[in-house]
């Protein structure tokens, strides 16, 4: 099999090394177990890799797929939504925005209010469990959960900033930036590369994170899948 680089499978990179323990399958195709997110990944695009894949889920079970190559949609699945983002890779250590409000490193204890807030405003595909893929800050305005951010894919060399989301009651003040830098910043001083993802037509989350030194290094395809009842 030729190498690949594993940021073009960010999915199966982080399930096959630093979230192995999180997940289910085996060599050819894995998926995190359901509490903590809904990804999932082949190894490769070969018919046994994709039936692998498409034997983890249940009747009626949806994971997502997310790389740099086009989907190859396992046989038996249906194809719910089909998406293009971008990855973006962080370049120059980003400075932490001036703001008033501290930021806190958020625990077991603000699970719920983070799993509100994303369930609100949608980050991205956001379970009960995802918040202990990785360290999570917070910004807290009149004790609610204002905004965050946080790491999700790892895998060696590499950590993703995800997660970010700002309630709407309290946009417009730069907590987003403020965030991803300082999480960026802590991926970064640790020697490894910060990257995250966006939406293609999310135009200004991808100038938010290009003020703070992220470039595009490649569109990715995002597919969400699932299994019909039988």
């Amino acid at each position: 099999m030729s190498s690949v680089n594993p940021l073009d499978r960010p999915v199966w990179a982080t399930l096959t090394s630093y979230h192995e323990r999180l997940s289910a399958g085996g060599p050819l195709a894995r998926r995190f177990q359901p509490q903590f997110n809904v990804f999932a990944s082949p190894r490769d695009d070969s018919e046994p890799a994709l039936a692998a894949l498409a034997a983890l889920l249940q009747p009626l079970e949806r994971a997502c797929l997310m790389q740099a190559p086009p989907v190859a949609v396992p046989p038996g699945l249906i194809t719910e939504k089909a998406l293009r983002g971008v990855q973006m890779l962080a370049g120059r250590l980003p400075a932490e925005p001036v703001g008033a409000e501290p930021i806190l490193a958020l625990t077991e204890a603000d699970a719920p209010e983070m799993l509100a807030l994303a369930q609100l405003t949608e980050p991205g595909p956001f379970v009960a469990r995802t918040h202990t893929l990785g360290r999570f800050l917070g910004i807290r305005v009149g004790g609610r959960l204002a905004a965050m951010a946080g790491e999700r894919f790892r895998f060696p060399g590499f950590t993703e900033v995800s997660g970010v989301c700002t309630h709407p009651d309290f946009r417009g003040r730069g907590f987003a930036r403020r965030l991803t830098a300082v999480a960026t910043a802590a991926i970064q001083q640790r020697g490894e590369q910060a990257f995250l993802h966006a939406w293609k037509t999310n135009t200004p989350a991808i100038a938010l994170y290009g003020s703070l030194g992220y470039e595009i290094r490649t569109e990715m395809n995002v597919c969400l899948v699932q299994r019909p009842a039988d």
